[in-house]
């Protein structure tokens, strides 16, 4: 289980649940123009997110460096 929980999958999810929790909050107790940058923070960090997810698709996962037990 807690393997499961050590993975991109699981990061993303809990980053939406929250983010979820943070634009609640700030919806129904923060003015108006709080509540505007908030989102353009909400936004900008919603970029990054695709951004990464779209590199850990499309590049490939980089080679192991494992010692070939001698060194020179």
């Amino acid at each position: 289980m807690k393997k499961r929980l050590r993975t991109y999958t699981a990061y993303s999810i809990g980053c939406a649940v929250v983010w979820a929790v943070i634009l609640i909050v700030v919806s129904t107790q923060a003015s108006s123009h709080k509540g505007n940058n908030i989102r353009l923070v909400f936004f900008g960090w919603v970029l990054g997110w695709l951004s990464a997810s779209t590199a850990r698709v499309v590049y490939p996962p980089p080679k192991s460096r494992r010692s070939t037990g001698t060194t020179t």
